[in-house]
Parts: structure tokens; sequence; C-alpha cells
């Protein structure tokens, strides 16, 4: 298994790396400019004193020849630059070397020319020894193999330091984060206010923690609410087949006994579907196949389905259409249950004799659908929060339900993209408005 290297060890290889690969860069770059300038230093100087040599030359050979002449040429060459050379050839055999020995056998920079002087062709070559040259470069390369390696190591220790200093603040954000567990959530890590990316990561981090903390709190409210809910229906059944078994009873008690329990398991069924139903919510929006729906078509059915219900209470629903039809996008039998639960709670809370208004309003951007009842309204302090989960208001609580409606309600008009809002005043009935995107209309 491969060992893992910490971030500060991988930045300060890193870094070492880069800054050993930018010196040696730097070292052949400027090894390379500075021989190309030697170099052409020294060519201008051998050049320069090969035009020297050659007007020298031209002066003395007027009045001097033979020996004498080199003897003049040999005296000029004695104050050029050390570990030079001159060799002069004669078409009519007159030959000058200095020093006299010949070139010596080294590298040399050398200029060749030919010029005429009284009629005679001569052939100039003056050069110049490399040595000073190659003596410079290698004591820059000595300079700088000697240089490189302590800047490097020096670099590493310093490397190394800024690093930990920089990733301090990291090991203190991680020993925080470590001794955050379920029960103690509420705690938040430490922000430094540098304006840099660990300050924006420590508030990222907070921020997460706190969505984390509400979602534990919410579940945990959640958990305790739906056990609290089972409770009483598991408790009425398994009263009910204690008190039937416990004695022989007579037929009709038994049936009696038989119809509470179903009564009960009944309830319990629609309350694990509609557990289930927002515990998959999340699932369901992120694989939601939107179609056209038309909402007339939809409502038409909902009102049809309840229209028992309301006639058994006694409730007028006056349904109210454009003459268009109205098309939105989403799962008509989620839309069904939508408008079944706010329908279903309009009768429900309504007084016998009272109305429901249902209304649907269409523009070029939104679809407006509204459900106005005249019943027992909701207290202004309750109607904040009627789309919790559990949420039941007092005089809600006597009618068998389990708080779940309308937020099954407001959840299915999220994963549609829709708002849903409710507006009440006590005694006096209440509102309930969605609001679709408008996906268009077809005409009659």
């Amino acid at each position: 298994m491969r060992r893992a290297r910490s971030i500060q060890f991988r930045l300060t290889v890193w870094y070492a790396l880069a800054l050993a690969a930018t010196l040696g860069l730097f070292a052949v770059l400027i090894q390379v400019s500075l021989r190309q300038r030697l170099v052409s230093d020294l060519d201008q100087d051998v050049a320069d004193s090969a035009s020297r040599f050659e007007a020298y030359f031209r002066n003395e050979a007027a009045i001097e020849t033979g020996d004498n002449l080199r003897g003049e040429l040999d005296e000029f060459c004695q104050a050029l630059p050390a570990a030079s050379y001159v060799a002069l050839r004669g078409s009519r055999g007159f030959e000058f070397h200095y020093p006299e020995r010949g070139a010596p056998s080294e590298r040399f920079r050398v200029v060749r020319k030919r010029f005429d002087v009284g009629g005679e062709a001569f052939a100039l070559e003056a050069g110049a020894s490399t040595r000073g040259v190659e003596r410079a470069l290698e004591l820059l390369r000595l300079l700088l193999l000697s240089l490189i390696p302590g800047v490097i190591v020096a670099a590493c220790f310093g490397g190394a330091w800024l690093s930990r200093r920089a990733l301090r603040p990291v090991d203190e954000i991680t020993a925080a984060a470590g001794a955050i567990e379920i029960d103690n959530l509420s705690q938040r890590l430490p922000v430094v206010e540098s304006g840099d990316e660990l300050q924006r990561l420590t508030e990222v981090w907070n921020s997460m923690l706190a969505r984390l903390e509400a979602a534990v709190t919410t579940l945990s409210q959640f958990a305790a609410d739906a056990s609290h809910e089972l409770r009483t229906p598991l408790a009425v059944i398994r009263t009910s087949a204690e008190l039937a078994l416990r004695r022989a009873r007579t037929t009709d008690e038994y049936r009696e006994s038989l119809r509470e329990i179903s009564i009960e398991a009944e309830r319990m069924t629609q309350l694990v579907e509609d557990l289930l139903f927002l515990a998959h919510s999340a699932y369901r929006a992120a694989n939601l196949k939107a179609e056209p729906v038309e909402l007339r078509s939809v409502l038409h059915d909902v009102t049809g389905e309840l229209r028992d219900l309301a006639e058994l209470r006694q409730i007028e629903v006056r349904a109210s259409y454009p003459e268009q039809d109205v098309v939105v996008r989403g799962s008509e039998p989620a839309l069904r249950r939508l408008f079944l639960v706010l329908m279903d709670n309009a009768l429900k809370y309504s007084h016998p004799g009272g109305k429901v208004d249902l209304a649907v309003a269409s523009d070029q951007s939104r679809v407006t659908v509204t459900i106005r009842d005249s019943g027992i309204g909701i207290a202004e302090g309750d109607l904040p929060h009627i789309f919790r989960r559990f949420y039941r208001a007092d005089k809600a609580r006597t009618d068998g339900g389990y708080g779940l409606g309308l937020s099954i309600a407001s959840t299915i008009a999220e994963e549609h993209g829709a708002q849903i809002a409710a507006a009440s005043r006590e005694g006096e009935g209440s509102e309930f408005s969605v609001q679709f995107r408008y996906a268009g209309t077809t005409s009659l």
C-alpha cells in the first residue's frame, strides 16, 4: 500500500523541484549568454589586432625589409594581449610568425585577412586564445554548482517552515471538525478573518454544519412525531384485540372490534404512505418526468371525486375556469394529489351550508389556482407553520388527521417549481393559492 504523504511534504518537494529547475535553467542561460558575450568580445579584439597589425605592416613595409621588418613586427606584437599569435605569409616568400615557435596547441579564435602591399599579396592570420574565456566560464560553473545546492536546501527549509505555518489553520480546522459529533452539531469552527481561501473554507464548513444541524433536528423531530403518531393507532389496535380476546363475545361485538382495528390499520397505512411520500420527495424531484398537464381536466376530476363529501357536509363547490385549456408541466398524479389535499381541507373545515370557491387564472407567465373556503380559518400564530410536517392547529386536532396533508401539498408544489401560499382570518375562512409557470393554452 502506497504511503500517504502530507500536503506540507508535497508542497516542500514540489517547491524544491520547481526551484531547482528554475535555478538550473537560469544557470544554463547565464552561462550560454556569458560565453556568447565573452567570445564576441574576444573576436572583436582579434579583429582589431589584425587591423592594427595590417596598418602597421603597411607603414613599416614601405621603409624596412627583411630581418629589420621582422624585428619591427615582433616589437609590435609584444604589445598584443597575452596568448595571441600572428602569422603573415607573402606571395614572394616573406614569412613572419609570432611567437616564433608558432601557434600554441590550444583553442583560438582566429581572423584571416588578405591584402596587397607593393604588388605582393599577403595572407594574415591573427588569433587569440580562449583560455581566459574558459577560465571565466569555469569559475562561473564552480560558483553556480556551489551556490545552487545551498540555495535549494535553504529554500526547502524555508518552504517547509512557510507551508507548516500556512497549513497550521488547516490542522486547527481538522481538530475542531474532528471534535464535532452528532450530539454537538451546534458547535462551529473558528473563523480567522484573513480574507483568504481558508476563511472561505471555514465559513462554508460552518454553513454546512448549520444545514446539517437543521436537517438532523428536523429528522429527529420527524422521527419523534412519527413514533408518537404511530403509537396511538397501535395502542387502539392492541387494546381492541386484547379486549376481544379477554372473554367470549357475541358476533356483533367481535365485528365491532374488528371494525375498530380495520379503521386504525387504514389510518396507519395512510400515515406510512404519507411518510414514504415525503421521505422520497428529493428523489422524485430529481427524477420528475415533466409532461404537459391540462389543469382544468385535473381540477374537474378532483371536484368530481369530492362531490359526495361536499354533499354530505352540505357545502357548495363553485369552480371558475378560463375558456382555454390551461397547461403546466409536471406529473398529473402528483398534481391531482396536491389539489385533493387542498380541496379536502377546504371541505373539512368549512361550516355546513358554506361555500368553497375554486378559481384558475393565467397570464403570459404564470398560472394561479386559488381555493377559498368560508370555514373556521387559521389562527394568525399558526399560519406560518401550517406547511410543516405533523403541525396541527388546535382546532384541527379533532379531525383524526396527522398534520401531513399540507406538508405533502407544499412538497408537490416545490417539486413542480410552483409557489404555494396561504392567507386566512380566524373564523372567516382561508385561501390557498398555487402559482405555476405558464406552459401554454389550447383553444376550445
